[in-house]
């Protein structure tokens, strides 16, 4: 059965599970523990989405808790993709920080997944450019 949770202190079994999910999405390898534990504990809400003890996703948000959000990584197993658990994750994502009193939320979209996110009530940012700094 398939269930969400929020993380604040993942698991060591768990932590392993998500450097799986963040190198099958060929974002992170090697996986630094160390910082994937930070990333957990300073987001506003860390999301997975499990079928018993196996997380098959993740998204996150990451606020002050004061002004504004913005939806990170949004990652689902590849063989449990097309199933809605995405969606899922972003709606619940959403319930929570809405419920958090943060009306403003952000993503920045991975190519191909615009329609996922316009039928979640996201736009297009008139006027904006997403813009990246990476430290050489």
């Amino acid at each position: 059965m398939l269930r969400f949770a929020a993380l604040r202190s993942p698991t060591p079994a768990q932590a392993r599970q998500l450097c799986s999910l963040y190198r099958g999405q060929g974002w992170w390898d090697p996986c630094d523990v160390g910082e994937l534990l930070r990333m957990v504990r300073g987001s506003h809400c860390f999301l997975v989405a499990l079928q018993g003890s196996e997380i098959i996703g993740m998204a996150r948000a990451i606020s002050d808790g004061a002004s504004d959000a913005y939806i990170q990584d949004v990652l689902v197993k590849p063989g449990f993709r097309n199933r809605g658990i995405g969606r899922g994750m972003v709606r619940e994502l959403v319930r929570r920080v809405e419920r958090d009193g943060l009306d403003w939320i952000g993503l920045i979209a991975e190519p191909g997944s615009r329609r996922l996110y316009a039928s979640l009530g996201f736009a297009p940012m008139r006027g904006s450019v997403p813009m990246v700094r990476r430290r050489s």
